[in-house]
């Protein structure tokens, strides 16, 4: 695969398609990759789920899944063996069928494991006749034989379950005997208390009939209620550096879950986030959605953040009229251009007769140099006092006569206007501001030329956003050579070139790719 995500969700189950959900719906590209293990499928239906009561949790999942498809979110079976930070952000997600993805970020929804007591007959009935929470079964058992394995919280449970059922037995099993207190609660509230441990479970036609006790002496009992240890399924985060963290309850651990920030479900690793149990080891179905479409939320919010400072960035970069960029960019490479003169310069001006040239945008001196080298007397133009500096030592090198016909001016060009039809020959090359600056500066540059003379622009065209060549895509910033020529007046200019031209362009990082440039040539009539 190795496509690139919005987000990755770890964990098909409630929280995560809920999630996923909430992502697709804000056009967000998402992937749910589902183990299929949803801690809440041996049950027969999901409760208090406003408007899904009794729902079978796989017809749950498979709606979910429907609605999370009909917004253009994806949903994969499998399961994801390992995660890993990227160098350039965001995260690669390996399956373990060896097919990997990018994610910018990570919604982990996978959930928590139940660690079920030692007692034979108790992970077979796990879900159906052996329950754990009386607000997800409580009202399927009511009225019936209840019993409640005892354990650290025991009491607490039986006289909770009382609420159901006024059938409720206490075995005490492991746990501790009944304070003098609590013995007087369950008393007044009728529950039994049988001492002994448990042995296992009867059953008959594959439903709890009774539980045994390790004298042989069996117990009627139509549900059996037991407290797990519930452990969050976070292994694969450990790769990142997220380790669950204990959970306790009156003095006692009953769990692990990842830890992280109240309704964001963001983690100590930036980037990743979780929802449902394997944060929340007590959230019910409807409860664990619920946090999910906060979390989306969250994560949602992140990502515009993220996609608005690169759009800011790339706006930056692409403008190329803030000074302070440029004298950023500048000082971070020892040159910046090659120092050969511009191509379509070369190709249009070698065989005008010297005079006076205007070269705007001058950079580190390449064409201003060029032109001194054949004799022209040039007025070069940067707002980039570092390019500036450059490209006058660079004239020094090449010799006191050519260094001698060019004279250096520090000016921002979307402010600085030249002398009108002083000049025989005016360049721009590569310069690109916003529809309107760029319309001004152009007319500036073709009023400046003498009769005459000539104008000569090439800049990227704009079919390089169309594909993506090499270009940031900022529509509005690149021009065709047709636009320019239709700007001229035709009874005062002759358009001498007005074409596409295609070349090679190689990146600092070494990259190469076709480019296409916009070149006007054109003549101002005596």
């Amino acid at each position: 695969m190795d496509e690139k995500y919005d987000v990755v969700v770890i964990g098909g189950g409630a929280a995560g398609l809920s999630g996923a959900l909430t992502l697709s719906r804000a056009r967000r590209r998402v992937l749910v990759v589902d183990a299929g293990e949803q801690r809440n499928a041996p049950a027969a239906g999901v409760h208090n789920s406003l408007g899904r009561e009794g729902t079978p949790p796989a017809h749950l999942m498979a709606d979910g899944r429907a609605e999370v498809a009909r917004y253009g979110g994806e949903v994969t079976d499998g399961r994801v063996s390992a995660v890993e930070r990227l160098d350039g952000g965001g995260f690669r997600v390996v399956l373990d069928d060896g097919r990997a993805v990018r994610a910018r970020r990570l919604l982990v929804a996978t959930g928590l494991v139940d660690e079920l007591p030692e007692v034979a007959g108790v992970r077979e009935l796990w879900g159906t006749d052996v329950l754990h929470c009386p607000y997800c079964h409580g009202w399927e058992v009511r009225d019936g034989a209840i019993g409640v394995l005892g354990g650290p919280f025991g009491v607490h449970q039986a006289l909770m379950w009382r609420q159901w059922s006024d059938d409720v037995v206490l075995f005490r099993h492991t746990g501790p005997a009944p304070t003098e207190e609590e013995a007087e609660q369950l008393a007044a509230r009728d529950i039994t208390v049988v001492d002994g441990e448990v042995a296992g479970l009867e059953t008959t036609d594959g439903q709890l009939s009774g539980v045994r006790l390790a004298d042989g002496a069996v117990v009627a009992r139509q549900a059996l209620v037991v407290a797990t240890r519930m452990v969050a399924r976070g292994g694969l985060l450990a790769a990142l550096g997220l380790e669950p963290t204990p959970l306790e309850m009156m003095g006692v651990e009953v769990g692990s879950y990842i830890a992280a920030e109240p309704n964001t479900g963001a983690t100590a690793v930036p980037g990743v986030h979780v929802a449902g149990n394997v944060t929340e080891l007590h959230a019910q179905v409807i409860g664990s959605a619920a946090t999910a479409v906060k979390v989306a939320a969250a994560i949602n919010a992140d990502l515009n953040a993220e996609d608005t400072r690169i759009a800011v960035q790339q706006r930056r970069d692409a403008l190329h009229f803030d000074a302070e960029w440029w004298e950023e960019r500048y000082r971070a490479h020892a040159h910046v251009w090659s120092g050969r003169p511009n191509a379509q310069l070369v190709a249009h001006a070698s065989d005008l007769a010297p005079g006076t040239a205007l070269d705007l945008g001058c950079g580190e001196g390449g064409d201003a140099i060029w032109l001194a080298a054949r004799g022209w007397r040039v007025t070069a133009v940067d707002f980039s006092t570092v390019a500036l500096e450059r490209a006058a030592a660079h004239a020094a090198e090449a010799g006191p006569e050519v260094a001698g016909r060019i004279t250096w001016v520090h000016a921002d060009l979307t402010e600085w206007t030249p002398q009108q039809r002083a000049f025989d020959l005016v360049s721009t090359q590569f310069i690109h501001l916003p529809e309107e600056p760029r319309r001004r500066l152009f007319a500036a540059a073709a009023a400046a030329v003498a009769p005459g003379g000539t104008l000569v622009i090439a800049g990227h065209h704009a079919l390089d956003l169309e594909h993506g060549a090499n270009r940031p895509n900022v529509p509005g910033m690149f021009f065709t050579a047709e636009e320019i020529a239709e700007s001229l007046d035709g009874d005062a200019w002759d358009v001498r070139v007005a074409d596409t031209v295609e070349r090679p362009a190689g990146s600092h990082e070494g990259d190469v790719a076709t480019v296409h440039d916009a070149v006007l040539v054109a003549g101002r009539r005596p």
